[in-house]
């Protein structure tokens, strides 16, 4: 799978493609990440991107023709790119949107700053808006290293380990505690389930005990089912 990220700091995506699970699944060849810088898609010698709103207003909008562009541009290596608006306007992302997304050939995603880019963009180029969640940061990289990661888990033999993939929300549930050496610590020990050898009964006690994880923790979770 491919990302291209548009963004006026490359030098963040460093951060997911030189280390974990991305790089990984960078070395293996599974996925790949590329990044646009805005500016050199600017028609002005101070390579502004920005300009004011109208109407008035605090901040700034990034502009039209240096964003579509820039769309234009990765479109021509890859014609079938869906674009995606980090914005927190747009649908959640979710372990369910992480999956869909994850079948895409490829995604370009388009990281705001300011005050975001202009309408028309979001209108006529974007093909879905998603947000991480419901709050503001100063700009969608960090929302798109969300987006590559959660994807990428996604994409067969990036992971080491398939089991791997049996996580909170995969199947509607929060996950089920976990327990490592030693047995006995402070005074806490590990259930003896766990410890019996009994694959029956430990899946029966990982499920019981993720139903009463949501229950306590993600009531909504349950509810939305």
């Amino acid at each position: 799978m491919r990302f291209d990220v548009i963004t006026l700091f490359p030098s963040m995506f460093s951060a997911i493609r030189d280390e974990g699970v991305v790089a990984r699944g960078i070395n293996k060849s599974l996925l790949s990440v590329h990044t646009w810088q805005l500016r050199e898609f600017s028609e002005n010698k101070h390579r502004n991107i920005d300009d004011k709103p109208y109407g008035g207003g605090a901040g700034m909008v990034m502009q039209v023709k240096p964003i579509r562009d820039c769309i234009e541009k990765i479109k021509q290596k890859i014609p079938d790119t869906r674009v995606i608006y980090l914005s927190p306007q747009g649908q959640k992302l979710t372990h369910q949107l992480a999956v869909d997304i994850s079948n895409f050939n490829a995604v370009t995603l388009l990281c705001g700053r300011y005050e975001g880019v202009d309408e028309r963009i979001i209108k006529h180029d974007v093909d879905m808006e998603v947000s991480i969640g419901d709050y503001v940061i100063s700009g969608g990289e960090l929302a798109a290293m969300v987006l590559i990661d959660s994807v990428s888990r996604q994409i067969s033999g990036v992971l080491g380990n398939k089991e791997s993939l049996n996580d909170s929300f995969c199947d509607g549930l929060l996950d089920y505690p976990h327990y490592t050496r030693p047995e006995e610590i402070d005074g806490q020990k590990v259930p003896e389930v766990l410890l019996s050898g009994h694959q029956a009964n430990i899946d029966n006690w990982r499920k019981d005990k993720a139903l009463k994880n949501t229950q306590i923790k993600r009531k909504d979770i349950l509810k939305n089912q």
